[in-house]
């Protein structure tokens, strides 16, 4: 007795099922974008101000960041006032423009010191960051 599926072994298939291959190739899939971990940048948190009149600078600017809590950062780094002071020297001597973003919830006091810090230092392009 012969079976139609012995018949097709010996004489061989003459088409191929892909249906269980796409299956292993969805669940391989799946499995790696479970598995893969995403890099998070670290970065520091501020909520920017809005501003119904600001406008999009387009060169690059150093960034002095102040933070929720009165912490003054220079290109991401914490830095005191004093190190500010030298590192805005730095700047002046390059004739770079500054970026100041503050935090919302920022002493306006902290910000208006660092901004007559750079003015007194000879920084001419000061920019405050802000949300549209």
């Amino acid at each position: 007795m012969r079976f139609k599926r012995h018949m097709e072994l010996e004489h061989g298939l003459k088409q191929i099922d892909i249906a269980p291959l796409i299956d292993m190739i969805f669940q391989l899939l799946i499995f790696f974008m479970l598995t893969s971990s995403f890099v998070i940048q670290p970065g520091i948190k501020v909520n920017l101000p809005r501003a119904v009149t600001s406008e999009v600078v387009k060169y690059e600017n150093i960034e002095v960041i102040i933070s929720a809590e009165n912490v003054a950062y220079f290109n991401g780094n914490v830095v005191t006032n004093l190190e500010l002071k030298n590192l805005l020297k730095q700047v002046s001597k390059r004739k770079q423009a500054i970026l100041i973003k503050a935090d919302r919830r920022a002493s306006l006091g902290r910000v208006v010191e660092i901004w007559d810090t750079c003015r007194d230092l000879g920084i001419t392009q000061i920019n405050i960051a802000t949300n549209q």
